[in-house]
């Protein structure tokens, strides 16, 4: 059964730097695999619900996967799809995608971090960081990398989903002296062409001031 599209988001149990990848550049891709998965978290549009899954419970998710219509989130082509991936039987490659940082990177020429987009667009930040939900995992505190977890799939979530209905989501300019809108076109089907796996996006756009 087609379970519908998926939004998620993993947390780690070791840092970049405990595995030879300081701020996940040196030390090849390869290590990827070694930071570990403490927590999926996910949202699932066919159920409205969210779940969320420990490491031993990854084989639950994998099953959801094959299911899933599009597989959504921020940062997975360059992060949390490759930590994910030695849990998993078969290539994540094959699943269709959309990833909205690399979508807004296209757009706008550099990267911008989930918080920003989100105080822009929604008026909501992140709950915590990447390295406090490291020490609660060296703490046991599994409950709360979890809250935290899907705390940044429900932000996903909803960032995906303004852009959806608006065509657009922002961020805060300082050239611009405020807010500064970034076209998006993430209702539109995949493009099979596009080896990100993301959909068609426009070059040379239109950024819009606020």
């Amino acid at each position: 059964m087609d379970t519908g599209d998926i939004v998620f988001d993993i947390e780690t149990q070791k840092s970049f730097e405990e595995v030879g990848l300081p701020h996940g550049k040196a030390g090849g891709q390869g290590n990827f695999e070694k930071l570990g998965v403490s927590v999926v978290g996910a949202y699932l549009y066919g159920e409205n619900k969210y779940l969320t899954y420990e490491e031993h419970e990854i084989p639950a998710f994998e099953k959801l996967l094959q299911n899933a219509g599009r597989v959504i989130g921020f940062n997975i082509h360059h992060f949390d799809l490759a930590v994910l991936q030695p849990y998993i039987s078969w290539n994540l490659k094959n699943l269709s995608t959309l990833d909205l940082m690399d979508d807004v990177k296209k757009s706008l020429g550099h990267r911008l971090y989930l918080d920003s987009l989100a105080d822009a667009t929604l008026g909501v930040r992140k709950s915590g960081d990447g390295l406090q939900a490291l020490r609660w995992y060296k703490e046991g505190k599994m409950d709360e990398i979890k809250k935290y977890c899907l705390k940044d799939v429900e932000i996903t979530k909803n960032l995906y989903e303004f852009g959806v209905k608006n065509g657009h989501v922002l961020f805060y300019s300082r050239d611009a002296g405020g807010k500064v809108a970034i076209p998006v076109a993430w209702e539109k089907p995949i493009n099979p062409a596009s080896p990100a796996g993301g959909p068609i996006t426009k070059t040379n756009v239109q950024l819009k001031i606020f």
